[in-house]
C-alpha cells in the first residue's frame, strides 16, 4: 500500500512536466564513439581493439541475481557510443550544467559525480556541483521521492535521503538523493527542461566508469528512470537504433522518445514485455534459437518462470546465456563452420575463428514469443583481433541477457504502456 501511495505522489508530482515536450515527441542524435565526430575518437585505435574494450566491459548491467517524423520544434541531444556502451549528453540544475553520463536500460536511476566527491574515478570533465544550482533540493526521509527509491536508505539524524547502488562488474555509486532541473539542449529552439527530476548526487563512486563519462542515465521501467520521470508526455514510448562498434563514419543515428518512439512499417516483429520483479528491467521471453535449420528450444528459468526469462539490455555488450543452452547453440554453430578454430587471443570468448574470405557464417534467428529476429555477422561475431573473429555470445549461469551487439543495425521500440518490445531492421547510421 505504501508503494502505491508514493507512485501515486510521484505522479502528481511530475504532472507538471507533461505538456513540457512536444506532441510528437522528441529525438536524441546517436553518436557512435568511434566516429571522427565523436569527441572520443581515437584514430591509433584499430576496430578490432575497439571492439575488444566493449567486450571487456560487457558487465555494464545493475542486475543482481547472487523515414524521419521529428518535429521540427524538437529538442535535441547526444548519445555517444562508449567502449560498448552508450553515452548522453544533457543538463543539470540552474544554471544549467552539462554532464555525459551513460544512457542504459539495465538502469533507473539518474546519477552523476558530485562535489564534494570523497573517493571518486577520474574524470576529466568538472564535477557538478550542487550548491552552484538554485533549483537542487536534498530529499527527506519522509519524502515521497526517497520512497520511490529502493536503493534509498535513510539517516533519521540528518533526515536526509542517500542511495547505493552496485553494478555486475562490481562498481557501485553512493550519494545523497535530490531533485533539481533536467534540461535537454535543443539544435533549433530553446532547450526543454524537466522539473523536480529525481537524481543521485554521487560523493563516493568506483570502479570501471570512463573518464569521459559522469554518471549513469537510467532508461529502465522504474519509476525513478528518465522513461518513468517523463511520464505522460511521452505516452510510454521510446525506441534506439545502435550503430555497429566497427562503423567509422561520422553519420549518426538517433534515440527517440514518444510519438518518435512508435515502430512500425514492413518488417517489423513484436514480442510482450513481461511485467515481473525488478520493475527495472525489460523482461522478454525466449523461445528458441535457431541455427540453419535446427531449432533449439530455451527452457532456461534463471528469472523464475518461462515467461520474462531474458532482459533486453543496451549496456551489455554481449548475449548472455545459461551454460547448458549455451553448450548447445555453440555446438550447433560450431558444426556449420569449415574454417580453422583458433583461441581468443584475449582469453574471453570460446568460439573463435581465423576471419579469412572463406569464413562463412550459419543463418541465425532468434525466436521471441509473437516475433522472431533474423541476425546478421556483425550480430554473431565480433573482430576481436585483426585476423580474429569470435561468436558475441557467452555462457553464465547468473545472467540471462539479450546483448547490444545483438541489436546493433535494429530499431528497437519499447512501449511500457501496450507492453511490447518491437525490433526493424535498419541501417542506422543512415536514420
Amino acid at each position: 500500500m505504501a508503494s502505491l501511495i508514493s507512485a501515486i505522489l510521484l505522479s502528481l508530482l511530475l504532472l507538471s512536466n507533461v505538456n513540457a515536450y512536444p506532441k510528437h515527441g522528441f529525438s536524441l542524435e546517436l553518436i557512435h564513439r568511434d566516429s571522427p565526430k565523436s569527441p572520443f575518437y581515437n584514430p591509433c585505435e584499430t576496430s578490432s581493439q575497439r571492439m575488444r574494450n566493449a567486450v571487456r566491459r560487457s558487465a555494464r548491467s545493475t542486475l543482481q541475481f547472487n523515414n524521419d517524423d521529428t518535429s521540427p520544434n524538437s529538442p535535441q541531444s547526444v548519445i555517444t557510443s562508449n567502449r560498448g556502451e552508450y553515452l548522453m549528453n544533457i543538463s543539470i540544475g540552474t544554471p544549467p550544467f552539462p554532464i555525459l553520463a551513460i544512457a542504459d536500460t539495465g538502469s533507473d536511476l539518474i546519477w552523476t559525480q558530485c562535489n564534494p566527491c570523497k573517493d571518486c574515478y577520474k574524470q576529466k570533465a568538472p564535477l557538478f556541483d550542487p550548491k552552484q544550482s538554485s533549483t537542487y533540493k536534498k530529499v527527506s526521509c519522509s519524502s515521497s521521492h526517497c520512497r520511490a527509491l529502493e536503493e534509498a536508505s535513510c539517516s533519521t539524524e540528518k533526515d536526509t535521503c542517500s542511495y547505493k547502488i552496485s553494478y555486475g562488474d562490481n562498481s557501485y555509486t553512493k550519494g545523497e538523493v535530490a531533485v533539481d532541473t533536467l534540461t535537454i539542449g535543443s539544435s533549433r529552439l530553446r532547450p526543454v527542461s524537466l522539473r523536480n527530476v529525481i537524481i543521485g548526487c554521487g560523493h563516493d563512486n568506483t570502479g570501471i566508469f570512463d573518464a569521459a563519462g559522469s554518471g549513469i542515465i537510467g532508461l529502465g521501467g522504474g519509476s525513478t528512470s528518465l522513461v518513468s520521470q517523463l511520464g505522460k508526455s511521452i505516452n510510454g514510448k521510446f525506441s534506439y537504433c545502435l550503430v555497429p562498434l566497427t562503423s567509422e563514419t561520422g553519420l549518426t543515428s538517433k534515440i527517440n522518445f514518444g510519438a518518435n518512439g512508435f515502430v512500425s512499417g514492413d518488417g517489423v516483429v513484436s514480442t510482450p514485455l513481461v511485467k515481473k520483479h525488478p520493475a527495472t528491467f525489460y523482461f522478454l521471453t525466449l523461445e528458441a534459437i535457431s541455427v540453419g535449420s535446427k531449432k533449439i528450444h530455451f527452457t532456461g528459468t534463471i528469472f523464475g518462470t518461462k515467461e520474462g526469462n531474458i532482459v533486453i539490455d543496451s549496456g551489455t555488450t554481449l548475449t548472455l546465456l545459461p551454460s547448458k543452452f549455451y553448450s548447445k547453440l555453440e555446438s550447433t554453430v560450431a558444426s556449420t563452420i569449415k574454417v580453422e578454430r583458433v583461441q581468443d587471443p584475449n582469453r574471453v570468448l570460446s568460439l573463435c575463428y581465423r576471419d579469412t574470405s572463406s569464413f562463412k557464417v550459419p543463418d541465425i534467428t532468434v525466436h521471441f514469443k509473437g516475433g522472431n529476429v533474423k541476425l546478421d555477422k556483425a550480430n554473431m561475431f565480433v573482430e576481436v583481433s585483426e585476423d580474429v573473429s569470435c561468436f558475441a555470445f557467452a555462457a553464465n549461469e547468473q545472467l540471462t541477457i539479450y546483448g547490444n551487439l545483438a541489436q546493433m543495425n535494429f530499431l528497437v521500440g519499447y512501449d511500457t504502456v501496450s507492453r511490447t518490445v518491437s525490433f526493424k531492421r535498419t541501417h542506422c547510421a543512415q536514420m
